[in-house]
């Protein structure tokens, strides 16, 4: 049973931060050349689509986007189902020399991260790899930082951070709800 506390961001705030996000990405890699940003599969897929669209239209230059599915490669696949629901990766462009952002909704505990890397190399070797994430909200098991944040949300271990995309869920916000 979950229960819903606060909404931490609305449908315009999510918009503002992903465009402030889309600027910090451009100015730390000193443009967009050999510059790529792949989606973890799910939602880090429109926020990357969001993303590369946001620094087409400031920057007058397309950007390229990945989707990365990264099932196989989690640590805990036993304990998340039996049967795991593999989708596609689409990396359609080479990743050897390039600056890659991963995209994701949530950092947490950083194995999904972690799986998002292994799952990447097996593609090439990039220039770097660094990671946005909409929100961070801590309790850290691996050392793993996000490079671009777009809201840091202090949450207890029984406290659940949603993000709805209207691309997957048909709204847009972000949610603090609680297991009860």
């Amino acid at each position: 049973m979950i229960r819903e506390k606060a909404q931490i961001m609305t449908a315009p705030e999510i918009e503002r931060t992903l465009v402030r996000l889309a600027h910090e990405i451009v100015e730390r890699n000193n443009g967009t050349k050999n510059l790529a940003l792949i989606g973890i599969r799910r939602r880090g897929v429109p926020l990357a689509e969001r993303l590369a669209r946001s620094i087409r239209e400031f920057e007058k230059v397309p950007v390229p986007v990945g989707y990365l599915d990264i099932n196989l490669y989690r640590d805990d696949l036993s304990t998340v189902a039996t049967q795991p629901v593999i989708q596609s990766t689409e990396i359609h462009f080479p990743i050897n020399d390039t600056a890659i952002v991963l995209i994701d909704d949530v950092l947490y505990t950083g194995r999904t991260v972690r799986a998002a890397m292994e799952a990447l190399l097996d593609y090439g070797r990039p220039r770097s790899i660094q990671l946005c994430a909409l929100i961070d909200r801590g309790h850290r098991e691996l050392p793993i930082q996000a490079d671009y944040v777009g809201k840091y949300v202090q949450t207890t271990e029984n406290e659940i951070i949603e993000v709805k995309l209207p691309e997957i869920d048909q709204q847009e916000c972000v949610l603090l709800v609680e297991k009860v």
